[in-house]
């Protein structure tokens, strides 16, 4: 146990999930130190917080998000030497196992930049919904527990000091959404491999509900991912994205029928149109990732 893994947590108003949270990580069979990253929460999280001296506590004077909070952490377990970063939503909880399963596969498999364990929702018995689907999307096997796939979202990843370093922070361009999917293409840019470990487990104690508002955000920081992705060129990417605008509002129309998704539709189109005009913008955050 000679590596120095260094836990970030973004919280923001997580007061009913910081005593399971925190205490997991506490009890890890693999020491970690934790840093967490307060976006001004309002509720008592940083009171439960404070109870945890083990914690190094950053607190924003402003609400941040999710990928900029998390560049704060990130370069603060750099700069205290760091080996690997994990990255671990407020809403869930590690194992006694977890991160020694993360570092064991990571250090067999240098190739991998960044891993991540399985996701199960609350009752602990089923996958996340999400991150069934991803998982389901795997591309190969590195051994029997160990899979590749081209994408997984954030809610705990384990990356090498070595893929932080080539790949960078997350992206500021995106607020709340994307910039997983963003970190992702980056990652694969680089030639590291984005694993899901079989061995390794977290509970992600959250509630996927269908919302029209945040269906649009999510959209549009999917558009902008593909607009961002570097192992696309730029006409390449400006197709995907295009492909995007006209295929999310008929995905969404069988949520919230065709007068929504046609409302979606034209949202979609107005914020693809002001990209274009924002190349040079574009432009030079694709150049950041290179």
């Amino acid at each position: 146990m000679d590596k120095k893994i260094f836990v970030i947590i973004v919280t923001y108003n997580g007061a009913r999930w910081i005593d399971k949270n925190i205490p997991s990580l506490l009890d890890s069979a693999y020491p970690v130190r934790i840093i967490v990253v307060d976006n001004k929460s309002t509720d008592n999280t940083l009171e439960l917080l404070n109870r945890y001296p083990e914690l190094d506590i950053i607190k924003s004077e402003t609400n941040l998000g999710f990928g900029k909070a998390n560049n704060i952490g990130m370069q603060r377990a750099l700069d205290l030497g760091a080996d690997y970063l994990f990255l671990l939503n407020q809403d869930a909880w590690v194992f006694e196992n977890t991160i020694s399963s993360l570092v064991s596969k990571m250090q067999k498999y240098p190739d991998l930049g960044l891993l991540s364990p399985l996701h199960y929702s609350a009752d602990v018995n089923d996958l996340d919904q999400s991150f069934a689907t991803y998982y389901s999307r795997k591309t190969k096997d590195l051994d029997k527990s160990t899979a590749v796939a081209p994408f997984v979202n954030a809610a705990a990843w384990m990356l090498s000091r070595n893929c932080v370093e080539m790949v960078g922070f997350f992206e500021p361009f995106f607020g709340h959404y994307g910039e997983d999917r963003n970190y992702c293409d980056r990652v694969s840019y680089h030639k590291f491999l984005i694993g899901i470990d079989a061995d390794a487990k977290i509970v992600h104690d959250r509630v996927i509900t269908r919302n029209f508002n945040k269906d649009i955000t999510q959209s549009k920081f999917k558009i902008l991912a593909s607009l961002l992705n570097p192992n696309h060129g730029l006409f390449k990417a400006y197709v995907s994205g295009l492909k995007e605008v006209l295929g999310l509002p008929k995905y969404f129309s069988k949520f919230y029928g065709l007068g929504k998704a046609f409302s979606l539709l034209i949202k979609l189109c107005g914020y693809y149109v002001r990209q274009l005009f924002n190349i040079g913008q574009i432009i030079a955050a694709r150049k950041k990732s290179l």
